[in-house]
């Protein structure tokens, strides 16, 4: 009798404890699911002013990939450091807020992780219509994602990037049209801004040589100096600006259709030919070329500066000493030789290797090897650039790798 009393306070105590663990996981679901219910329903005075709406106009020339890491069409067989543009892009940004272990990327549908499982809430193109962009811009909180209570919002940067990859065709594998904005921007920032590779550098610098001519009629009044610093000689180089913005434009634009009409027909717009000189340079922005926008960097790229202003006279008419040649092929630099110590230029017409460059990329502001590669994939993808300039005359090769010696061709 004993014994049976014994155990039936014990089954009392165990089923008073059961009932005890019952009741508090019941408690914990309900607290749970109520703190769920709040992070979901968005509500509390930490976030009733917070406006998640994109502040800004999309800038188009922010690059914006899927992947953050893209090996570019050109890459030598063992990719160098400026073979594969690096950046952040959507799939990372992603991750990090929606598609995390305990989210998107784990127990909760939908999933953010994949390029097909992103694609489910994306309208190529149209940004504004896709429910990608609506979640992380939205100010009705009961749709935002992340959940704003989460305190784990996308940042103005990361909201450009999305932007951008939806508007140019949300492309898993991007092409020019990612490219080119993004690089020109890269080169007009770099090197056409500030004092050194833009008009008014070259229109001044010529001006005080005294070559522009008297039908400008430039004074000491249009002019004005200041310094650049050189990051590769650490030396402060003074230089000249026309600072005149309508005879600036006047001037920039004579010579810019000088040029294209000398080298469309050398022989018959022989009178075209260029003037200018770099034979006795008095500061090394002298020796410069403008890049100021995407028309000035293909000047540059089909005629390039070392053939529109050689360092010695090539041709003498009527007393008339001229700097120019009238061949642009038969060059011994170009823009992407000065852009890639990577690579080995041949010029195009003799086939004379050149010696390694790259003093563009470290000289004008710098150029991270990513950001190299951005402008690799831009210049070899764009069509108004010839393939002359990109493969040589035969496809045979112009650009070769200086560490494999593997040319790249049109493939």
């Amino acid at each position: 009798m004993l014994f049976r009393t014994v155990i039936f306070h014990a089954k009392q105590t165990f089923m008073k404890k059961v009932s005890l663990i019952k009741t508090l996981t019941l408690f914990l679901g309900i607290f749970a699911l109520t703190a769920s219910l709040f992070q979901c329903t968005k509500v509390g005075d930490n976030i009733e002013h917070l406006d998640r709406a994109y502040p800004a106009i999309p800038d188009s020339s922010i690059y914006a990939s899927f992947s953050s890491e893209f090996k570019i069409a050109t890459a030598d067989a063992t990719p160098g450091p400026n073979d594969i543009i690096k950046t952040r892009g959507v799939q990372t940004i992603l991750r990090e807020y929606c598609a995390t272990s305990n989210c998107h990327g784990g127990p909760i549908n939908p999933k953010f992780d994949t390029y097909a499982d992103v694609m489910k809430h994306v309208i190529a193109g149209r940004p504004e219509q896709s429910k990608l962009w609506e979640m992380i811009t939205t100010n009705d909180f009961n749709k935002a994602m992340p959940p704003v209570n989460s305190n784990h919002e996308l940042n103005t940067k990361d909201k450009a990037i999305i932007f951008n990859w939806i508007y140019n065709g949300a492309k898993e594998i991007p092409n020019l049209v990612d490219f080119r904005p993004a690089a020109i921007r890269l080169i007009t920032n770099g090197c056409g801004s500030a004092n050194c590779h833009n008009e008014a550098t070259v229109a001044g610098s010529w001006a005080e040589k005294g070559i522009i001519g008297t039908r400008y009629t430039i004074t000491t009044t249009d002019t004005a100096s200041f310094y650049i610093y050189d990051a590769s000689t650490g030396a402060a180089n003074r230089l000249c600006q026309l600072i005149n913005t309508t005879k600036l434009s006047q001037i920039w634009k004579d010579y810019r259709d000088s040029i294209k009409t000398y080298y469309a027909d050398t022989i018959n717009k022989a009178s075209f030919r260029i003037l200018k000189t770099f034979a006795t340079p008095w500061t090394t922005t002298s020796r410069r070329g403008p890049m100021g926008g995407y028309d000035d960097i293909l000047m540059d790229i089909l005629v390039p500066k070392n053939i529109r202003s050689n360092s010695s006279v090539v041709y003498t008419s009527g007393g008339i000493q001229y700097y120019s040649k009238s061949d642009p092929l038969n060059s011994s630099d170009c823009f992407i030789r000065r852009i890639d110590s990577t690579l080995i230029l041949l010029n195009p017409r003799t086939g004379a290797a050149q010696s390694v460059s790259g003093n563009m990329s470290y000289q004008d502001g710098g150029l991270s090897p990513g950001e190299i590669a951005l402008i690799k994939a831009w210049y070899f993808a764009d069509p108004n650039i010839p393939d002359v300039w990109k493969y040589g005359l035969t496809n045979t090769g112009i650009f070769k790798y200086a560490k494999s010696g593997n040319f790249i061709i049109k493939r």
